[in-house]
């Protein structure tokens, strides 16, 4: 029975793959994804993932995105999944076992990786969310992927009032690996265009290009930003235990690549932000700008608009000088560290 009310059934009929039923005053219900009904076997105990059904791009949400859906609400409808729902077996695993999916594009291209495995959840506010995490249970499970590239990361207790979600896939065909005690199943996904939208591939291609070339750098820049901010304070560190006379131009030249390094910084991100709207005291800098233009950029319709591409050129401008400054700044701490080895006193880890 499941969740349908015990009431008389008056009609019943397949269509695109689902099952409705109309029932006697108790509105119509609807069984979907009977395509894994086809695909399953009485008995499956193996591996295998199932092929899913076509999934459309489109804008809202639904309460059975979740892993273990009821499909019902007490106060609200519920849309159906919108995302690729995918249906996948499992044996026995062991406890150390780990459940893999990669979703790679038409090209190979990796578009999301996800684990069985829980990452460690960044705990401070307006923190990147965390990646789903896949079930490991013995026999049938579900999940539905966003369509969502890999999710961009943050600046740890760096408060910045934006999305890091990566951009939607865009229609093709995909395909899924699972792995899972040492074994491994692959199927193909198709993202299928919104026939009320009017974007055509090329316009499709160049908007991917675009945002998955302007996520990339985000990446680069906030994996930069975190690695240098965490040897300037190993530097801080190493300096305070330099209090001989023979480490005197040692820990001068230190202490001015501390003051560069945090110069730095301080043009890259704001680090006075720790909650909502603190943006009002304290402005934003490049990254956190350059997020919004991330955000401004992404549509539900995919189409890549002029000025967005005229702000990029400007910040493309900025970054370049800004790499340049952290380029320099690396090889000053490189020679740093040379020197620091050769009196004896450590080093910056790598």
């Amino acid at each position: 029975q499941s969740n349908l009310p015990i009431t008389p059934i008056t009609d019943l009929r397949v269509h695109k793959g689902d099952l409705i039923a109309a029932t006697s005053g108790r509105s119509f219900w609807i069984l979907d994804d009977l395509n894994v009904l086809r695909q399953y076997k009485k008995d499956e105990s193996d591996l295998k993932i199932y092929q899913p059904e076509e999934a459309y791009i489109a804008n809202g949400g639904s309460g059975m995105n979740g892993d273990n859906p009821s499909g019902t609400s007490r106060n609200v409808g519920v849309n159906p999944a919108n995302g690729v729902v995918l249906y996948y077996n499992l044996p026995e695993l062991k406890a150390t076992d780990t459940v893999t999916m990669t979703i790679t594009d038409s090209k190979g291209k990796i578009i999301r990786t996800l684990s069985s495995v829980a990452g460690n959840a960044a705990d401070y506010d307006g923190a990147p969310p965390s990646n789903p995490t896949l079930s490991k249970q013995n026999g049938l499970n579900r999940f539905v992927w966003n369509m969502r590239h890999e999710t961009m990361p943050g600046i740890p207790n760096v408060y910045i009032e934006s999305s890091y979600a990566g951009h939607k896939a865009i229609p093709g065909k995909y395909t899924v690996t699972l792995k899972a005690g040492g074994k491994q199943a692959t199927t193909t996904a198709v993202i299928a265009a919104n026939p009320l939208y009017s974007t055509t591939p090329s316009e499709y291609a160049a908007y991917d290009s675009l945002m998955s070339t302007m996520e990339a750098d985000i990446i680069m820049m906030h994996n930069l930003i975190n690695n240098l901010n965490e040897k300037r304070l190993q530097l801080d560190e190493l300096v305070k235990s330099l209090n001989d006379v023979k480490y005197t131009a040692l820990k001068k030249e230190a202490d001015s690549l501390s003051k560069d390094m945090k110069a730095w910084d301080e043009d890259m991100v704001q680090r006075k932000s720790k909650a909502y709207d603190d943006v009002e005291n304290f402005p934003n800098k490049f990254t956190a700008n350059y997020l919004f233009l991330i955000n401004q950029t992404e549509s539900d319709i995919p189409r890549v608009n002029q000025p967005s591409l005229d702000l990029k050129k400007e910040y493309d401008a900025q970054w370049s000088k800004l790499k340049q400054r952290a380029d320099a700044l690396e090889l000053r701490l490189s020679a740093l560290n040379k020197k620091l080895g050769e009196a004896g006193v450590g080093a910056i880890w790598k």
